[in-house]
């Protein structure tokens, strides 16, 4: 019995260290963001889908976003005389990871600085991670994205509607099971 009990405590402990430390994140990112296919419907916001691809020290993945914005507000980091802030009311995205792992994250805040004379937008996005597959199945963490966005296509009346997009992802993950495969991959 007492075999038994040493045994069970061995392996138990051999996946709790599985899942244990947190780890930084580094990836970098590039893709496309446009007017949203999909109206999340929420009063006085436009919706937008962000549509990457990229690299870092999980692994090569693909990330999906849509989210819903404001119009131009007041701030008081992004402002002057060709300067228009808006700021992210809801989101959500799932990152697929090469090996088939899926990881969901919700947005839980986001500004965009739009520079019309320069014709390009700084944005950010602070992502909470909810949920995953594979071996993101007991992942939790925090990612911050920031990104510069420039027009590639404008509508018939000049109102740019399809950008190109390169940024990065950085943060904190935790509960994500050993995956001798990409633990040593950078960017």
């Amino acid at each position: 019995m007492k075999y038994i009990a040493t045994m069970a405590l061995m392996l138990s402990l051999g996946v709790a260290n599985a899942y244990a430390h947190d780890r930084s994140v580094k990836m970098t990112s590039s893709g496309t963001a446009t007017a949203g296919g999909v109206d999340l419907k929420i009063p006085n916001t436009t919706s937008g889908e962000n549509d990457f691809a990229g690299n870092g020290n999980l692994g090569s993945y693909t990330f999906r976003e849509i989210e819903a914005e404001t119009g131009p507000q007041a701030s008081s980091t992004c402002s002057g005389p060709n300067l228009l802030y808006t700021t992210v009311v809801s989101g959500a995205g799932v990152f697929r990871f090469q090996d088939g792992s899926l990881l969901n994250v919700t947005v839980t805040e986001g500004a965009d600085c739009i520079d019309l004379a320069a014709q390009q937008a700084h944005c950010t996005r602070t992502f909470k991670i909810i949920s995953g597959t594979g071996r993101f199945k007991e992942a939790k963490g925090i990612l911050e994205f920031t990104e510069t966005i420039g027009p590639v296509l404008a509508d018939a009346t000049g109102n740019p509607v399809f950008f190109a997009s390169t940024g990065e992802f950085t943060g904190t993950i935790s509960g994500v099971a050993h995956d001798e495969g990409h633990e040593g991959e950078q960017q």
